[in-house]
C-alpha cells in the first residue's frame, strides 16, 4: 500500500505554514518542510522560517539542517525528506508537506531515481574536462553515444552536456532512456495537495510587499551581515537567495537599501508568478483562493475533508 501525505504548497506569503500547522494538530501529524532556503542554518528571517511559538510544539523537519556554506540538491532533498517521511508513516502518523519549492515536492512524491543517476565524482571530472576540452569535444562525445540528446543541445549548454554524460557513465543509459524509466515508476506517496494563494492576484502582491517589509524589521540586514562575517560570500547559493543578494549590495556595495527593498519586493512577486505557473500544470490539485484575509478555519475543515 502507497503511504499516503498532504501536501499544502502555493507561492509565497499565502499562509502555508499556518494552515500545515493547523491541520498538524488537528491530525496529529508531522510537518516535513519543502522550501529550498529553509533546510540552512543562520538564514531565518529571510526565509520566513517559522520560530518555536508559531510551531505550536507540532515537530518539524527538513528545517536547519545544513551549513549555508553547502551546496545542496533535488536530490540530496529527496533522500533525506524520504526518510523524515518514511519515519512518520511507520509511526503511524500523517506527514504534511509544507512549502513553495515545486520541484521538490513533485520529486519527493514520485521517488524519482536520483541516486542511480547522480554521481558528484563524475560530474565534477565531465565538468573539468568540458572546461579544458570544450563544450564542442564533449558534445561530440555525448553523440558517439546518446545522438538524439547531442542533436537537441548547443556546444555552450554545458550543463545539460554534462547531466547527459553524466547518466550514460553511472548508468549505461542514455538521459532519454533514463527519463522515461523514472517516468513509469509508480509514485512513491499518495498525496492529496492544497495549493493556496488569493482570488485577486494584487491582495498577493500586497501581501509579498508587506512581508518584505516584516523581514526588514526583524533585522534581514543584520542577519546577512552576520553571514558575511562567518565568511559567506557572494559566490555561495544561499546568499543568492532573493532578499540576501539585495543585503549584500547594501553591505558590501554601500547600495541605497531603499533602493534593494524595492528589488526584494520586485524579484518575490516575479517569484511568486513563477510558482503559480509551476502549480498550475498540475490537476490533482485542490486550491484555496483566499479573499482579502485567510480563513484558516476555512482552510482547515477542507483541508481535513481532503485528507479523509
Amino acid at each position: 500500500m502507497i503511504p499516503k501525505i498532504a501536501v499544502i504548497t502555493g507561492p509565497t506569503a499565502t499562509g502555508k505554514t499556518a494552515l500545515g500547522i493547523a491541520l498538524a494538530k488537528a491530525t496529529g501529524g508531522e510537518i516535513v518542510s519543502a522550501d529550498s532556503m529553509q533546510i540552512y542554518k543562520h538564514m531565518d528571517i529571510g526565509t520566513a522560517k517559522p520560530d518555536a511559538v508559531e510551531m505550536a510544539g507540532v515537530k518539524h523537519y527538513m528545517l536547519d539542517i545544513v551549513s549555508p556554506f553547502e551546496n545542496y540538491s533535488v536530490a540530496r532533498y529527496v533522500r533525506d525528506a524520504a526518510a523524515c517521511v518514511d519515519d512518520i508513516v511507520k509511526r503511524g502518523k500523517l506527514p504534511i508537506l509544507v512549502g513553495g519549492t515545486g520541484l521538490y515536492i513533485d520529486s519527493l512524491i514520485a521517488g524519482r531515481d536520483f541516486s542511480a543517476g547522480g554521481d558528484e565524482n563524475a560530474r565534477q571530472e565531465l565538468s573539468a574536462r568540458y572546461d579544458s576540452l570544450g563544450g564542442d569535444r564533449l558534445l561530440s562525445e555525448l553523440r558517439r553515444v546518446d545522438r538524439e540528446s547531442a542533436d537537441r543541445l548547443h556546444p555552450n549548454d554545458k550543463k545539460r552536456i554534462v547531466r547527459a554524460l553524466e547518466i550514460y557513465k553511472t548508468t549505461g543509459m542514455t538521459i532519454t532512456e533514463h527519463d522515461e524509466r523514472t517516468k513509469r515508476l509508480p509514485p512513491r506517496y499518495e498525496a492529496r495537495k492544497i495549493a493556496l494563494s488569493y482570488a485577486d492576484r494584487a491582495l498577493l502582491y500586497d501581501r509579498i510587499n508587506g512581508r518584505v517589509d516584516t523581514m526588514i524589521q526583524k533585522g534581514l540586514l543584520n542577519e546577512v551581515r552576520k553571514l558575511l562575517d562567518m565568511g559567506l560570500t557572494r559566490a555561495h547559493t544561499a546568499m543568492q537567495a532573493i532578499g540576501y543578494k539585495e543585503m549584500v549590495g547594501v553591505i558590501l556595495d554601500k547600495e541605497s537599501l531603499d533602493d534593494a527593498v524595492e528589488r526584494v519586493k520586485m524579484e518575490s512577486r516575479r517569484y511568486a508568478k513563477r510558482q503559480l505557473s509551476w502549480l498550475r500544470r498540475d490537476e490533482s490539485l485542490q486550491w484555496i483562493m483566499w479573499g482579502k484575509e485567510p480563513d484558516f478555519d476555512n482552510g482547515l475543515q477542507i483541508s481535513t475533508r481532503i485528507m479523509e
